[in-house]
């Protein structure tokens, strides 16, 4: 049996990192002036750099150096296509998981969407280096538009010269950059899919879930309050990812 691995969120809840959409979500918290769904997007990050970094540097880059769990140690040799930016995966030991909304601990230059450029290792820590305080805002925007080479006084990312991390924001689209290609190919052959942690309100579920119609896969969904999906053939797992590799 072919099997692929869809994870989101909840995977990583044990590792200390957040979930997106519970009480103490990443998307429940804005910045000031913005909610988080105007902060993650390619727009903020062109027209007002300083917020969207500070913003993605306090939300994301404050996790990069959790470990991973059990559940990512189980993954580690499963073919996995992951809605995590964390990095666990990688640090778990599966050499070849696809991490379709990106990475944290990766830039690139900035592009055209769909153009293939290098991963480059993001500068975190010589943000965390430049700051005397890193509570204070300003000084934390300033070592990040260093960082990720934004001039100050324009306020504007260059193309081919200013850094963005490399994340899947909500008004960009999955390319061969993110391995959509190599995932779609695993989903087209995939006689299971088996999906942890997830809430199925991202695209990569949605497009998961047809393709598993459509070939006609076993479908299991792992999750302690899993969601209602009305499809047949979908066996349902009201566990955490835990539970489920204690019992598998």
């Amino acid at each position: 049996m072919s099997t692929v691995y869809i994870t989101g969120a909840g995977v990583s809840a044990e590792s200390g990192i957040p979930t997106f959409r519970g009480q103490d979500g990443f998307w429940t918290v804005g910045s000031i002036n913005y909610t988080p769904q105007e902060m993650a997007t390619r727009d903020m990050y062109i027209n007002a750099p300083d917020e969207f970094l500070l913003w993605y540097f306090r939300r994301f880059a404050a996790y990069r150096n959790v470990m991973p769990n059990d559940v990512h140690h189980w993954l580690s040799d499963k073919r996995l296509i992951t809605q995590n930016i964390d990095g666990l995966d990688g640090k778990a030991g599966n050499p070849d998981y696809i991490p379709i909304h990106g990475r944290l601990d990766k830039v690139t230059m900035l592009h055209q969407q769909g153009e293939l450029v290098p991963l480059l290792d993001a500068p975190w820590e010589q943000v965390v280096e430049a700051c005397l305080d890193l509570e204070d805002d300003q000084a934390v925007k300033s070592a990040l538009l260093d960082a990720f080479r934004i001039s100050k006084i324009s306020l504007i990312p260059e193309m081919g010269h200013s850094l963005k991390p490399f994340v899947l924001l909500f008004d960009e689209y999955y390319t061969d950059l993110y391995r959509m290609g190599e995932a779609e190919d695993w989903m087209s052959t995939a006689t299971r899919f088996v999906f942890m942690g997830t809430s199925f309100s991202v695209n990569i579920t949605n497009i998961a879930l047809r393709a598993a119609i459509m070939t006609g896969a076993e479908i299991d969904v792992v999750d302690p309050s899993p969601i209602d999906l009305n499809i047949d053939r979908v066996t349902y797992h009201a566990m955490s990812a835990a539970e489920f590799i204690a019992k598998t």
